[in-house]
């Protein structure tokens, strides 16, 4: 049973670019492998601390890290557990927090310089160079096309023990930066919309959020058309998970998952939402820059929405919703279809994308509990 309590967020089905979009919508600057919102402090802090360092590029990018290792220890010397990056890896540890955030903080205009992390510590030497044959600070006007603001000038000071001993414990003005950074570069998100209300809720999506008719009207419109189709898609996930549990030949996981689609359609899914449901303006809607949603995804879309407006949640031996999804996946993967390359089937653990869409909900959730909670 603890298979089937996973989350597995894998995109199987092609709907990423969808998903993405509205996420980014509401909760621009969030990522799934994102933990607490102090990180948003941490990774300017550390790299402040860097900039200061003389020394080449490469050996930059080591103290970089040799700091947030010691920023691992030092959140465990104060004896945090929940959300801390790399508490069991320690100095192992692949991914930093410097590389989960790094899109996060130039979306939410913390961090000002443009590129990747390889090009900043690139530019440091020069940058370094520049501020001090011109005695300039740090937030001074740009010259020969190199800009001496790597970080936002309101950034907060960093705690004096950072990396001896520090917690997630916001401050009154780190929380009041972080607002007036969303403010001022998300202005229009759900995101932005409760850190300055401040109030964190307990509830597994937004739509369910108790405050949802107090939402702007806009962003009431994008989560309404979240709700319908994170509920409508979900049963083509279940119904490709049926169809390999069959092939597969076992019969706890096709039970299960025929069990799932009952109770999708039974609780879930809402025929009445979908047959008034508008995919134009849904389309519409959800349009980001980030992410381009092709024809071929729209127009699987559309004809699962068809099917399940015309039969009504008649789905699990529906042959028409069957070679949908089996023409979908086998178009998306190719050679590497769990339909056609028995190899890659074996390897399948027994559910891919099967749960509900919440569009980075839980994440975003937790930056609001860290706001609400600031001294």
């Amino acid at each position: 049973m603890a298979l089937f309590e996973e989350k597995d967020a894998r995109d199987e089905l092609g709907l990423g670019p969808i998903r993405d979009s509205v996420a980014d919508h509401l909760f621009p600057g969030t990522s799934t492998i994102q933990t607490r919102l102090r990180y948003m402090l941490f990774v300017p802090w550390i790299y402040t601390m860097v900039e200061k360092i003389e020394a080449p590029p490469g050996r930059l990018m080591e103290a970089a890290r040799e700091h947030e290792v010691r920023l691992i220890n030092a959140l465990s010397a104060s004896g945090e557990e929940e959300g801390v990056i790399g508490r069991y890896a320690g100095a192992r540890l692949q991914r930093m927090p410097s590389w989960i955030y790094w899109n996060g903080l130039k979306s939410w205009g913390i961090r000002l310089f443009p590129g990747s992390q390889d090009a900043y510590f690139a530019s440091l030497p020069r940058l370094r160079a520049l501020r001090c044959r011109d005695g300039m600070a740090e937030g001074a006007a740009a010259s020969e096309g190199l800009d001496r603001a790597t970080w936002n000038t309101g950034l907060p000071p960093a705690p004096k023990n950072l990396l001896e001993q520090t917690s997630f414990q916001l401050t009154g003005d780190e929380a009041g930066f972080l607002i007036d950074r969303l403010v001022n570069a998300q202005p229009d998100s759900l995101l932005t919309h409760l850190a300055k209300v401040r109030r964190h809720v307990d509830c597994d999506n937004v739509w369910a959020h108790p405050d949802f008719a107090t939402f702007p009207a806009a962003i009431r419109r994008r989560v309404r058309h979240a709700e319908v189709f994170s509920a409508v898609m979900r049963g083509a996930a279940l119904l490709y998970n049926l169809m390999l549990a069959e092939r597969c030949g076992n019969k706890d996981w096709v039970a299960r998952y025929r069990q799932e689609l009952a109770e999708w359609k039974n609780y879930e899914f809402d025929r009445a939402a979908i047959t008034h449901w508008s995919l134009d303006d849904f389309w519409r809607c959800i349009q980001h820059v980030n992410h381009r949603v092709r024809d071929r995804t729209r127009l699987f879309v559309c004809r699962w929405c068809e099917l399940a407006d015309e039969k009504a949640g008649e789905f699990a031996d529906l042959q028409t919703a069957r070679d949908l999804v089996r023409e979908r996946e086998e178009s998306l993967k190719r050679s590497q279809s769990r339909f056609v390359n028995r190899a890659v089937l074996d390897k399948w653990g027994g559910r891919s994308g099967a749960d509900r869409l919440n569009f980075r909900w839980r994440e975003a959730n937790s930056h609001i509990r860290d706001l609400t909670n600031a001294d």
